[in-house]
């Protein structure tokens, strides 16, 4: 497999794991780990897995999106050696092993355009639940507002119902989609949007240009700084799951993924260095 197709972040379907090799005869690791699973952590998982496999030639790693609950569901199936989670394990969860590689923040995105500076939490609620339709009552020019919600099974919509309590169900939205980057662009395409997602994402598409802009939350900007100072109030860890706990290459990827040497790659994709 040439190493354009192999380091693809694909979309959907499930693989089948590799069973990872250890150790070969020189010491030097060798075989190959399918990781899938959330979309969040996946491009920074993929910086990490190039240069690990500069360090180890004879490994290669498979990086694979789909959402947190599939890489849940593909670690506890042997579906994938790794899964990828960017939230904390869940108490049905327990028998899977997390390791936290990082942390990130969820914010609430809109249009550049959009005069509105600041939502309380109240505010947001109304909107998502469909009690405010218009972007007048909340300060803004009058125009009908566009929700956009997250699919099921992504942690981002998760961690967005856990804080605000409430149900998906509850949720009145004008467009669901998958990944941060599909809530960029359908934020960017539709001036009266409102969308959440990755504050990592968010900021980095901020500094190329793009038109979106982030909310404070009850009044703390969020960032990387605030989500690593512990004042932005909605954060999360990012995980490597895997199903028993890891040994031989998967344990030395781990590692490598949580050390010291990673921490510019976890910078530079704007999330917080543990």
């Amino acid at each position: 497999m040439s190493d354009v197709s192999r380091r693809t972040i694909l979309l959907g379907g499930a693989v089948l794991a590799s069973t990872p090799c250890a150790v070969v005869a020189q010491g030097a690791l060798a075989g190959k780990l399918t990781v899938t699973g959330s979309s969040t952590v996946a491009p920074l998982v993929l910086e990490i897995a190039k240069v690990f496999e500069k360090k180890h030639p004879r490994v290669r790693i498979d990086v694979q999106t789909g959402g947190s609950s599939r890489g849940i569901a593909d670690a506890r199936n042997g579906l994938a050696n790794i899964g990828m989670a960017s939230r904390a394990l869940y108490p049905t969860e327990q028998d899977l092993f997390g390791h936290t590689i990082a942390r990130d923040g969820i914010c609430v995105i809109l249009h550049k355009s959009n005069p509105v500076a600041q939502l309380t939490d109240s505010q947001v609620k109304d909107i998502f639940t469909g009690k405010v339709t218009d972007w007048k009552d909340v300060g803004g020019r009058p125009g009908r507002i566009s929700v956009v919600n997250k699919a099921e099974g992504r942690s981002t919509l998760d961690l967005f119902l856990a804080h605000f309590k409430l149900k998906n169900s509850d949720i009145k939205a004008s467009v669901v989609i998958g990944d941060n980057a599909q809530g960029v662009k359908t934020v960017i395409g539709s001036i009266g949007s409102i969308g959440y997602v990755s504050i990592g994402t968010a900021e980095f598409e901020v500094e190329q240009g793009t038109a979106i802009k982030l909310l404070p939350m009850n009044g703390v900007k969020p960032s990387t700084d605030t989500v690593k100072n512990g004042t932005f109030p909605l954060s999360r860890p990012l995980n490597l799951v895997t199903k028993a706990p890891p040994e031989g290459l998967m344990k030395a990827f781990i590692a490598f993924a949580r050390s010291n040497e990673v921490h510019g790659l976890v910078r530079e994709q704007f999330f917080v260095p543990l």
